[in-house]
């Protein structure tokens, strides 16, 4: 499916359905942390029902399905459905095609919701009322991102600079999010908690240049030929300025709001 903002790389089109194998492959990576966090404030625990939204190749789904709770996923682009399909084999996950901005379940259905990496993708004047129609009274809505941390790794900067030539209009140099820019609301919800923590991730040449492919500025955008330029291009930086095996320091940042 392909998407498209003014307030996202200044209006240019994106298709996550053209990145699945690259996301696939690449972007299993949030730290066991966060999950645990994600327990702790009430999501995916035993009795409940919990929803994925923007689930992408199903990451959040599989990687809790373990602490009990029914999980389910919805993402607007078949192709990331297809493929979190085939990663969640023998795994009881229920996975949709469908949006944020309208959601494929009766009201009050979940005890809880989540939306990692991609609220800003969302229209919030449509999204915030379907997500607050689908959760139960005292349920919980998480909306987390992993940033990376450009102005804190040189590796990181040098990567994102190499994008930003392949793919001008790409705006993802991000910065860290503090208590300070922390004042996101919803509408019918009050804020729970807000988080944040530092981890290390670890990447080789192969998975860092997989990872950058599987962002919104490379795979999802460019063309086949372009992509392949990009990875020899970025592989070959890489190897001149990094050792084979490197960890990249991230940000997890997590809010957390309960419908009242």
């Amino acid at each position: 499916m392909t998407m498209c903002s003014e307030k996202i790389d200044k209006g240019n089109r994106f298709d996550w359905g053209k990145a699945s194998d690259s996301y696939a492959a690449y972007r299993d990576i949030y730290p066991e942390k966060m999950y645990r966090e994600f327990f702790r404030l009430g999501f995916g625990g035993a009795g409940g029902r919990y929803l994925d939204i923007g689930t992408g190749t199903g990451v959040i789904p599989r990687f809790m399905h373990g602490y009990g709770g029914r999980l389910y996923g919805i993402d607007a682009a078949e192709n990331q459905i297809i493929k979190a399909e085939e990663l969640s084999s023998g795994l009881d996950i229920n996975y949709s095609v469908g949006s944020a901005e309208s959601i494929p379940f009766e009201s009050c259905y979940f005890d809880g919701a989540s939306a990692v990496q991609c609220w800003r993708y969302f229209d919030k004047t449509k999204a915030v009322p379907e997500i607050y129609r689908v959760i139960k009274k005292g349920g919980i809505f998480i909306i987390a991102y992993m940033q990376w941390l450009p102005g804190e790794s040189e590796i990181i900067k040098a990567s994102l600079e190499l994008v930003k030539k392949y793919n001008p209009n790409w705006d993802c140099f991000l910065e860290r999010i503090n208590v300070k820019n922390s004042t996101l609301s919803l509408d019918g919800f009050k804020k729970k908690e807000f988080l944040e923590f530092d981890c290390d991730i670890p990447f080789s040449y192969e998975s860092w240049n997989g990872r950058m492919i599987a962002s919104r500025g490379i795979a999802a955008t460019l063309s086949k030929k372009e992509t392949e330029s990009f990875s020899a291009e970025h592989l070959e930086m890489l190897k001149n300025t990094a050792d084979e095996n490197f960890s990249l320091r991230h940000q997890i940042a997590i809010f957390c709001f309960e419908k009242e």
